[in-house]
């Protein structure tokens, strides 16, 4: 998440400190059709039927193919670009992990996904860094339940 994408919102890090607990941005909505999903089977090698094959999986709880979890996850990456503010004076923030992740429920191909995130915490790790804790939730449009939920570790480099 690199302060080079011209589009982003920026805030101070004073502006960040002050929206712990709050939601802090919402992506646009990102299609998981049928090419994406087929994609994603071919970069990792994860080509179950459930992901690729329409036919056998109408025939399951799913009732037709639904995109891997972990494109689900991956996806959060281009969401975060979308929707969270860059830090002025940034040089860079790291994926650190999780602390905690669920998939909540299948994402069906042809649906559309979202993320909304909210800052819980930020604190100083050391000096010119300060880890961020940010919970995730992966919308899913017209469906009730998330496709994810998290509890995402942030650490920005300034």
């Amino acid at each position: 998440m690199s302060e080079d994408i011209p589009f982003r919102r920026k805030v101070s890090l004073a502006e960040l400190e002050g929206s712990i607990g709050t939601q802090i941005g919402v992506s646009r909505w990102f299609a998981m059709d049928q090419a994406r999903i087929a994609a994603f089977a071919d970069i990792t090698e994860d080509r179950q039927f459930i992901h690729l094959d329409p036919d056998r999986a109408k025939d399951t709880m799913f009732g037709g193919t639904v995109a891997h979890g972990m494109l689900t996850l991956s996806m959060l990456s281009a969401m975060a670009y979308d929707a969270l503010p860059a830090v002025d004076g940034m040089a860079a923030s790291v994926n650190y992990g999780f602390d905690t992740l669920r998939f909540v429920a299948p994402v069906p191909s042809g649906a559309q996904i979202r993320a909304r995130f909210h800052l819980r915490d930020l604190k100083e790790r050391a000096p010119g860094q300060m880890m961020s804790l940010v919970g995730v939730s992966v919308d899913i449009k017209d469906h009730d339940k998330p496709a994810l939920i998290a509890d995402w570790r942030i650490l920005y480099l300034l």
